[in-house]
């Protein structure tokens, strides 16, 4: 039987569960909970912020529409103190919405209604890649494109020498793409790839993602390959 992430490590590891629906917070935390993960809870935005510095969870499941203050302004004021992995909900489609909950540091994000399954499955792919990314090599070498350069030793991104916040997977995207910069990579092997979740059900992610990119780096930095998918660009 395959081990759950959190069972390969010594300890199991916490998510704090930032919802102000009880029903959909019980909900998930007993989901997270079957699955060995501890659990925190905040129902409100200042809550949470509070309780987030001073837990230490490995991740945060965030709610946009909290009382006292957002989500969005959860994960700044998270972010900045100290970063944590965050896997935004939503009940908005709209496009612009995203990009401020990516923008803000937000790793991800998943649209209301979704499955239990699918959350956690998003969980463990997030929690994998902060632990591929603390693996990294030391001898990473700096990778450029065009004006942008991305160390991945200590995943500093500059771009005409100012630097540039990039979140875990914008930084995760940006390297695999401009380290392979003669690829067509299709939004499915981006998902696979970077995301560590093969599901062509969740190529808005990668659309998303991409014009963020565009927006911190230039809107050169990733070319999009009409038909296919996406490749490294390197201009501005």
């Amino acid at each position: 039987m395959a081990l759950t992430v959190a069972s390969v490590n010594s300890t199991p590891q916490t998510i704090l569960v930032v919802e102000d629906d009880q029903a959909i917070a019980g909900a998930i935390v007993a989901r997270l909970q079957s699955e060995g993960f501890l659990t925190e809870v905040a129902s409100d935005g200042l809550q949470a912020v509070e309780l987030c510095l001073r837990r230490r969870p490995d991740l945060m499941v965030l709610d946009v529409m909290l009382p006292g203050i957002d989500g969005y302004e959860v994960c700044r004021r998270v972010q900045a103190v100290h970063p944590v992995p965050v896997l935004m909900l939503t009940a908005r489609h709209d496009e612009n919405d995203l990009l401020v909950g990516l923008g803000v540091g937000a790793d991800d994000y998943l649209t209301k209604p979704f499955s239990p399954r699918e959350l956690v499955a998003r969980i463990r792919a997030l929690l994998r890649r902060v632990e591929r990314g603390a693996a990294t090599p030391v001898a990473a070498a700096v990778i450029r494109a065009g004006e942008v350069c991305l160390n991945p030793l200590d995943r500093r991104v500059t771009r005409a020498g100012a630097a540039v916040e990039l979140t875990r997977t914008e930084f995760d995207l940006m390297v695999y793409l401009a380290d392979r910069p003669q690829r067509v990579f299709t939004r499915e092997q981006l998902l696979a790839a970077v995301w560590d979740w093969p599901d062509a059900a969740a190529t808005r992610t990668v659309d998303s993602h991409v014009k963020a990119l565009r927006r911190k780096l230039g809107a050169g930095i990733v070319r999009t390959v009409h038909g296919v998918g996406y490749a490294a660009g390197g201009t501005s």
